[in-house]
């Protein structure tokens, strides 16, 4: 078995499951997004009374982070309430940062496990070995009352990653890269492990780059086998004991795709879809792209490792004026390290604006929205209509280092010229 089906096998107290199969499995941690007050609704409205475990659960508020707006507001109170009535031990308001961010942090994601919370993005956590996997509310309420879900076993897709980065070629540009091939519904329910030399020498930060944006090619889930970093980040943290799962030797994967990572330049997923991805080279020798805005941040672009290559651009240099270039960290703790590191002054210096941590204007709800026919370059993770403000607004998907690059000249422009 896939070490996948390994993780879904003995959560669901079974010695083995096969592609296709449906199981009532054992969630280890659920966490729900202040998007999702629906959730309480739905657990009161199906009888429920009490969650089914206090210390496997959690609220994490980072869509509405501070409130923008009284229904937000009357929204965080109803959730405290609930979370105050069950005496959650975990419970990250908005002071804390962004839910796949404080989680990892805070202990509560480790290999061999399954997570599920009220985000698509859940996929993030295949990085330490995990299942993580989003839902909605009414099945987010009976993992509340009964600590279980049912999930289908997915098919599972190999993506290898072989060679070592080019200068000025980020995680964030592999895995647009990887979405130009694969599509935005090439692996719609199934599961991605990604694999490879690449892989087996990334960082914490650069493999939840990577496995947080599997989504948008429609997987359930995403997979990486624990290295040492990880086992490193987890070993520190983890709040209660860990299997790590691997998959058998001569698993055959549902399909195969390979990537040489050493071929690769910068990568732009253009206006209006994250497949819509092309070289940067390429994108620049069709004329000049003018910027309102940059933006880095999300769950995707707003870690230490973010942060700092944009301060490492950026020092010494100025915006220009009439742009703006938006910064929000990822979560409480990356901000404090970052301002140790004098990486948010060096921004500061630069012109940036400095955020609240959270998810800011990445769902289009406050922090940075944009106006009608603005564009903006960001390093968070979808870049339809709408997403970001005005449906009229133009985003760009790309690497810290690109965004950052970007608005200094106030246009796209190519990180590699800086980074000497």
């Amino acid at each position: 078995m896939h070490a996948l089906e390994k993780i879904l096998a003995k959560n669901s107290g079974r010695r083995t499951v096969k592609t296709g199969e449906i199981v009532t499995a054992k969630v280890d941690f659920a966490e729900i997004n202040d998007l999702y007050l629906q959730t309480v609704y739905s657990f009161y409205e199906m009888g429920g009374e009490k969650v089914w475990d206090n210390t496997r659960c959690a609220f994490v508020f980072d869509h509405y982070a501070p409130c923008p707006d009284i229904k937000s507001a009357s929204n965080h109170r109803e959730m405290r309430q609930f979370a105050q009535k069950n005496q959650l031990k975990y419970h990250f308001d908005t002071n804390a940062g962004v839910c796949h961010q404080v989680m990892p942090e805070a202990g509560l994601i480790y290999p061999g496990m399954i997570v599920v919370a009220t985000d698509s993005h859940t996929t993030t956590h295949g990085a330490f070995g995990a299942m993580g996997t989003g839902c909605g509310a009414t099945d987010m309420a009976t993992i509340l009352m009964t600590g279980e879900l049912w999930f289908r076993v997915p098919e599972i897709i190999e993506v290898r990653l072989e060679g070592e980065a080019p200068r000025g070629v980020y995680p964030k540009d592999v895995i647009l890269a990887v979405l130009g091939r694969i599509r935005a519904d090439g692996a719609v329910y199934k599961a991605i492990d990604f694999t490879g030399s690449y892989v087996e020498s990334l960082n914490v930060a650069g493999r939840m780059t990577i496995c947080n944006m599997a989504v948008e090619m429609g997987a359930k889930t995403a997979y990486m086998q624990p290295n040492q970093a990880v086992m490193d980040y987890v070993g520190a943290r983890a709040v209660r004991p860990f299997e790590v799962q691997t998959t058998d030797p001569g698993y055959r994967y549902a399909e195969s795709h390979v990537f040489d990572v050493s071929a690769l330049t910068p990568q732009l997923a253009c206006p209006n879809s994250v497949e819509n991805v092309h070289p940067l080279p390429e994108v620049l020798a069709g004329g000049e792209v003018a910027l309102d805005q940059g933006y880095i941040g999300s769950c995707t672009g707003g870690r230490e490792e973010d942060i700092e290559i944009a301060a490492r651009i950026l020092k010494g240099r100025h915006i220009p004026p009439y742009t703006r270039l938006v910064v929000i960290p990822a979560s409480a703790q990356v901000m404090q390290r970052c301002m140790a590191q004098g990486w948010i002054q060096t921004l500061m210096d630069a012109g940036a604006t400095i955020s609240t941590p959270g998810c800011g204007a990445c769902l289009g709800a406050h922090e940075g929205i944009l106006a009608p026919g603005e564009v903006c370059i960001t390093s968070t993770n979808r870049n339809f209509p709408g997403r970001m403000g005005s449906t009229e607004a133009r985003m760009y998907l790309a690497s810290p280092a690109t965004v950052a690059a970007s608005l200094l000249n106030g246009r796209i422009t190519d990180p590699r010229e800086y980074l000497d």
